[in-house]
């Protein structure tokens, strides 16, 4: 393992007794917001939260709103999330077994699968899911690349696919290869994302 870059830790980090705390990024570039609250007891997070999108050339207008529960070693156990534009709603939701089967149910169509041993959900145009895998691996410490595995989620029409995110130390942060972009992020102490350069940043 490399070691720490000190680019990728950011002085905004939040201190331990401010937990649960409500984090918040702005997008970038769009008409977009997402706000979250974390619940920490050491590795395990439960997080609620909401993103809400006016209409640009990236995305109709929407809301969405989404629940997680992890294992108290940071591994997905539950995500479901609930999306509302003008032509409807939307529900899905997400559990993983002991023995690594993921279960999507959106009431209309239900699915079993491993998706490639992934331990994580990913929801696109969220910075805070990014948290899941660099917590428990600690990359904000500094890595080698890693390839990881995740249930990727697309935000609006909820569809499900098996994907590969990979991460590694850059002089900018922690770069992110992920199926819709290549980026870098930073993080604070704890491995939450600071800013997420050309989507968000925390506020």
């Amino acid at each position: 393992m490399s070691s720490p870059d000190s680019d990728a830790v950011s002085p905004a980090a939040t201190p331990a007794s401010n937990w649960p705390a409500l984090l918040t990024w702005r997008s970038l570039d769009a008409p977009r917001m997402e706000s979250v609250r974390v619940q920490l007891s050491g590795q395990r997070i439960k997080a609620t939260g909401r993103i809400v999108g006016a209409e640009c050339s990236e995305h109709p207008a929407f809301s969405a709103s989404y629940d997680l529960v992890t294992d108290e070693d940071g591994v997905t156990r539950r995500l479901s999330v609930r999306t509302t534009m003008a032509a409807g709603e939307r529900h899905m939701s997400i559990s993983r077994s002991g023995e690594g089967i993921w279960m999507v149910d959106s009431g209309t169509h239900h699915q079993r699968a491993s998706f490639g041993g992934a331990l994580d959900v990913d929801v696109i145009l969220s910075p805070f899911f990014n948290a899941l895998p660099i917590r428990r691996y600690r990359l904000q410490e500094g890595a080698d690349e890693l390839e990881v595995p995740v249930v990727y989620v697309s935000l609006l029409d909820l569809t499900v696919q098996e994907a590969l995110v990979i991460y590694s130390s850059a002089a900018d942060g922690i770069h992110v290869l992920s199926p819709v972009s290549s980026s870098s992020v930073t993080v604070d102490e704890d491995g939450f994302v600071v800013t997420y350069r050309g989507l968000a940043e925390r506020i």
